[in-house]
């Protein structure tokens, strides 16, 4: 989906948007939805896979490095997008707010103490 070339794509320079919040304002609701949604998984399931990732901040970072790279491959790709300053801040948001979704999960998993043990679950039945 976001390496989906463009009608110019291979022939066309490449175009960057350095100036935030230029480009939001022409993206449209369908853009800024498929943009927060990009790596919604990732900011939802990374914290409670991993215990690195498992706070906002880190999300907002991990999120924010992928966007980047999606975009830098984009320019060198040549395929005729626009990589955009917008496009990473939505997607790092999109990352933030499924973090935010799913903290309830990995919150407590994170600040448990390594060294104990956990209670086992009782078998069903």
């Amino acid at each position: 989906m976001t390496t989906m070339p463009g009608a110019g794509a291979g022939t066309v320079p490449g175009r960057v948007s350095l100036v935030p919040l230029r480009d939001l304002l022409t993206m449209g609701p369908v853009g800024i939805v498929g943009n927060l949604l990009i790596f919604a998984a990732l900011g939802f399931l990374a914290p409670m896979r991993f215990a690195a990732p498992a706070s906002v901040p880190r999300i907002l970072a991990l999120g924010a490095g992928c966007s980047v790279l999606v975009e830098t491959a984009q320019y060198v790709l040549r395929l005729d997008r626009v990589s955009s300053v917008d496009d990473v801040l939505v997607n790092a948001a999109g990352a933030v707010l499924a973090a935010l979704a799913s903290r309830r999960w990995w919150c407590t998993t994170a600040e448990a103490p390594s060294d104990q043990r956990r209670p086992a679950l009782a078998p069903a039945g």
